[in-house]
């Protein structure tokens, strides 16, 4: 990766962390405490984000109500940050773009370059393979 890619992908983290906006939807969060996403939704909320949870099952976590697809969120999303696996994740990124939203975060070992191709292709901003419970501490 050159230092021109690193960073401008540091602003991308910056700007989706500080300016893109506070509503996060979690692709793949559960009331499941052993889940990586379970803590990475507090650490977002810990930072003013309101987290929505996105899940078949459809589950309140966190005090926010879940919903079972991006498509029965019934407000507009900031960002997408995305819990699923990589082969799963294009579609989730590709509902993402059609709901509106800003923003799409592939989470630590979710990667697939055309789905960040089409993503920031459609105008979206888009990080792959980060965490933003590990990138917004970093920011104070």
């Amino acid at each position: 990766m050159s230092v021109e890619t690193a960073t401008t992908e540091s602003d991308t983290v910056r700007k989706i962390l500080t300016a893109t906006g506070d509503t996060w939807a979690v692709v793949g969060l559960s009331s499941n405490q052993a889940r990586a996403a379970y803590g990475v939704a507090a650490v977002l909320q810990r930072f003013g984000k309101r987290i929505v949870p996105v899940h078949p099952k459809a589950e309140t976590v966190h005090g926010e109500q879940g919903y079972a697809s991006l498509a029965d969120i019934p407000f507009p999303v900031d960002v997408v940050d995305v819990f699923v696996n990589s082969e799963h994740a294009g579609r989730v990124a590709d509902e993402a773009a059609a709901i509106g939203a800003k923003a799409v975060w592939f989470q630590l070992g979710v990667i697939d370059e055309a789905a960040y191709d089409r993503t920031r292709e459609a105008g979206l901003d888009m990080v792959m393979d980060r965490c933003p419970a590990i990138e917004i501490p970093r920011l104070s």
